[in-house]
């Protein structure tokens, strides 16, 4: 199963990483024609955002799996151990849970909406730009069930930076040498 996730993980980076190499490529390649030709390219501009929405939903995904994403716990890292620290774990879950219900209907709406669209430029469906909101949905609603299920059976309590086993962080999640938050 590491293996399996290791691999998806290296995948995902492989894939962030190209996003980013055509981002630059496009936008440097129509910047140069410019500067040089006085003409440019006419996909530049939609092919750079397309890309790059791409991009920060396939980050957004991996740093919530990593643990990295968004999160404030200045509350549960106060109380960990206790019954109440599960409680608020399973509200925090229940509420990611919401929020992730509405991120994918949403997302859902506009890949329908945009099948029978296309961009101006370079003629795509523009479902595939919300599809990647939508794919990030699902994956982070996937990532919360199994967190829920390991929390269930009584595994690690969260996969959050506050519960990292990383020297630099002391059981707050609060850097020692500093005492700023991460």
């Amino acid at each position: 199963m590491a293996v399996l996730l290791r691999s998806l993980k290296h995948l995902v980076e492989a894939l962030m990483a190209l996003c980013m190499v055509g981002m630059v490529l496009a936008v440097f390649g129509n910047v140069v024609q410019r500067y040089v030709w006085g003409t440019g390219w006419v996909v530049s501009e939609e092919l750079s955002r397309l890309l790059f929405v791409w991009l920060v939903c396939l980050s957004a995904t991996l740093a919530f799996g990593e643990g990295k994403h968004l999160g404030f716990d200045l509350v549960t890292a106060r109380v960990q151990g206790t019954k109440t620290a599960a409680v608020l774990r399973w509200l925090s879950r229940v509420l990611i849970a919401v929020a992730l219900y509405y991120l994918i209907s949403g997302s859902w709406q506009q890949v329908l909406v945009g099948m029978d669209s296309r961009s101006p430029v370079m003629n795509y469906p523009l479902a595939f730009g919300a599809g990647g909101t939508l794919i990030m949905g699902v994956c982070m609603a996937v990532m919360v069930l199994l967190q829920s299920w390991d929390d269930w059976r009584g595994g690690p309590p969260d996969r959050t930076p506050s519960h990292s086993p990383d020297p630099a962080h002391g059981p707050a999640g609060n850097i020692k040498a500093t005492g700023a938050r991460p």
